[in-house]
C-alpha cells in the first residue's frame, strides 16, 4: 500500500465532511482502488491510477493490532481472465449464485467475522444483477500504553456546555505527545495517545470557528511535517506554574469517551475515488477482469470507532484496593503544568506508527453521556 496515496485520499475525503459526527477509512477504500486500477482501460483506468498511484508492499503485514482482509466474489456465470485469476489468490475468491437471498447472508457473515462483530453487514446489498463484488475489512484493536481515568465531565463553555459527559483524564510527564502546528486552518493541537503496540490515536483540535473539513485535512498533512508552534498557541491548551513535589513538567489531558459510526455512499463523490467514469454503464471498463463488460454499480463503506479509558476496543475489569495511608509529603518545588482539554467538537486519526498510515479518521460532535462503563 502507498502510505502517501492512501493518506492523500483520506485528506481529500476529510475536506468533503459536512461537520456531522462520523468516521471513515481511506485506508479501507484504497486497496480496492489499487486492485481495480491495473485491470481498467480508458478514462476509468486514468482516474483510478490518479488516486491509487503506484501501490507498494502493504505496510501492515504482521501488525499485532491491525488486520486487513480482502475478498472478491464473482457470479458463477461471469468469465474471468487468466490475468485476473493469477493476481487474485484463490483464498480471496468467492462465488455468487445470483440469488440475493442466498448470497447476502454469506457476505454479511464475512463482514462480521473480519471486524470482530463491529460491522454487522456488508454495506452493499447485492441483487440478481450483481456480477462482481470486491470488499475489504479493516480492523484496529489497540489498548493504551497509559490508560485514562474515567469520570464525570461537564464543560463550562461551548457546544457541550452543561452536558454531563463521560470524561477521560490522565497526567503524564511526557510533553512530547503534545504538538501545536501551524496549518492553513490556523493553529491545530495534536495530542498523540500512544498505543501499547504499533497504533496511536491523535486527537485533533482546531480553533472554535474551524470546521471538520478544514481541521482534519490539515492534521493529516501535519502528521509528519508542518512548522511547530509553542504549546500555548494551541487551541484547548493552557499553561501555568504551580507548586508541586518536584520540578518535572507535567501534562494534564482531559477528553471524552465516544462511539462514532459512519455510513458512506462513495459514489456521491465518485471523482474523489477515481470512480466517475467507471460508473458509466454504457460501456465496460475492466477488460482485464472479464471479457464481459463491467461497470461499477455501488460503492459504500460502513465504519465505527470507539475511544475509551483502555483503548479503541477493549474489555476492562475495574477494582479498588484500600490500605492504610501515611501523611503525604509537603510540596516545595515549582513546576510547569500544561493542560490540554478537548471539551468541544474535535477530530481523531488512528495512525500506524511504523508507516504513518492513517487507518481511520473521524469527527466527534456527540460524545458519550456520563455513565460508568465496564469496557474500554
Amino acid at each position: 500500500m502507498s502510505t502517501e496515496a492512501a493518506n492523500a485520499l483520506t485528506a481529500r475525503w476529510a475536506a468533503r465532511l459536512d461537520g456531522r459526527q462520523t468516521v471513515f477509512s481511506g485506508a479501507g477504500v484504497y486497496p480496492l482502488l489499487a486492485l481495480l486500477a491495473p485491470y481498467a482501460d480508458g478514462p476509468a483506468r486514468a482516474e483510478l491510477h490518479a488516486v491509487a498511484g503506484t501501490p507498494t508492499r502493504y505496510a501492515l503485514t504482521g501488525s499485532p493490532t491491525t488486520s486487513l482482509a480482502m475478498a472478491v466474489w464473482s457470479r458463477h456465470d461471469l468469465p474471468l481472465t487468466d490475468r485476473w485469476l493469477a493476481a487474485v489468490p484463490e483464498s480471496m475468491r468467492g462465488q455468487l449464485t445470483g440469488d440475493p437471498g442466498t448470497d447476502q447472508p454469506v457476505l454479511d457473515d464475512w463482514a462480521v467475522r473480519h471486524t470482530d462483530g463491529l460491522i454487522p453487514a456488508m454495506p452493499v446489498r447485492v441483487s440478481g444483477e450483481t456480477l462482481l463484488l470486491l470488499a475489504s475489512a479493516l480492523l484496529v484493536l489497540t489498548t493504551w500504553a497509559e490508560p485514562f481515568d474515567e469520570g464525570w465531565f461537564r464543560p463550562e463553555v461551548g457546544p457541550w456546555q452543561d452536558r454531563d459527559l463521560t470524561g477521560l483524564h490522565r497526567s503524564t510527564r511526557d510533553l512530547t505527545v503534545l504538538r501545536v502546528v501551524d496549518t492553513e486552518a490556523g493553529p491545530v493541537t495534536l495530542l498523540t495517545v500512544r498505543g501499547s503496540e504499533d497504533v496511536d490515536v491523535v486527537l485533533v483540535l482546531g480553533g472554535p470557528d474551524r470546521t471538520a473539513a478544514q481541521v482534519l485535512p490539515a492534521a493529516v498533512t501535519a502528521l509528519r511535517s508542518g512548522p511547530s508552534l509553542g504549546v500555548t498557541a494551541g487551541p484547548g491548551v493552557t499553561e501555568e506554574v504551580v507548586t508541586a513535589l518536584d520540578e518535572a513538567p507535567e501534562l494534564w489531558v482531559s477528553t471524552v469517551r465516544f462511539t462514532v459510526q459512519g455510513d458512506h455512499d462513495l459514489l456521491e463523490h465518485a471523482e474523489l475515488f477515481g470512480l466517475r467514469s467507471a460508473t458509466d454503464s454504457g460501456r465496460g471498463h475492466f477488460p482485464g477482469i472479464s471479457p464481459k463488460p463491467l461497470a461499477v454499480s455501488a460503492a459504500q463503506q460502513s465504519a465505527v470507532a470507539t475511544f475509551g479509558p483502555q483503548g479503541f476496543k477493549a474489555a476492562a475489569v475495574t477494582a479498588v484496593g484500600m490500605r492504610a495511608g501515611s501523611a503525604p509529603p509537603q510540596p516545595t518545588s515549582r513546576k510547569r503544568l500544561v493542560r490540554a482539554t478537548f471539551d468541544r467538537p474535535f477530530g481523531f486519526l488512528a495512525v500506524h506508527r511504523g508507516s504513518g498510515l492513517v487507518l481511520v479518521a473521524g469527527w466527534v460532535t456527540d460524545p458519550d453521556p456520563y455513565q460508568r462503563s465496564t469496557w474500554g
